[in-house]
């Protein structure tokens, strides 16, 4: 589980960052479940800044609310760069925000197949009319922890991204 309290600072930063560029935030989540949107919806005043968080956890749920190609899917497995920048280019495209975020990982204990281990992820933002910054992670841990780690860099790319 998270603690939303050890990510509030990052939070309040972001929160700061998209407030000063009248920005709003979407989500596109697989591994993390919406753990990334709700370590945002958890600050007070989030709705002037976070517009939409979109679980997609599933392959279809990728296809269907953010049309990510199941042929790219088919072609490069859900957790790829290209799958993660269909969803945050989806994200945007089904959403009124002005960033967003997506991940796609392998959190475990399962999951892992050759070439791709628990803690592989997929991390990218993506301003509208701009071009996806895709991220390759590796991370250690239990899948808690691997889930936990996403939301931090996650929030800390958001905060550099908005900051700049």
């Amino acid at each position: 589980m998270i603690d939303l309290a050890a990510v509030t600072p990052l939070v309040g930063s972001l929160a700061e960052a998209l407030r000063a560029k009248g920005w709003r935030l979407a989500t596109a989540e697989s591994c993390t479940g919406g753990l990334i949107a709700a370590a945002c919806t958890s600050f007070a005043g989030s709705s002037d800044w976070f517009e939409r968080g979109f679980v997609t956890y599933s392959n279809a749920a990728k296809s269907e609310q953010l049309d990510v190609d199941a042929a790219l899917i088919a072609a490069h497995g859900a957790v790829s760069r290209t799958v993660v920048d269909a969803m945050v280019a989806g994200a945007l495209t089904h959403s009124r925000a002005d960033v967003a975020v997506a991940v796609t990982g392998i959190a475990g204990p399962g999951g892992a197949v050759p070439g791709k281990p628990v803690g592989t992820v997929w991390l990218a933002l993506m301003r509208r009319g701009g071009v996806s910054q895709a991220e390759h992670l590796q991370l250690a841990g239990d899948r808690a922890s691997v889930r936990a780690q996403i939301v931090v860099v996650a929030l800390q790319r958001l905060c550099a991204l908005c900051e700049g």
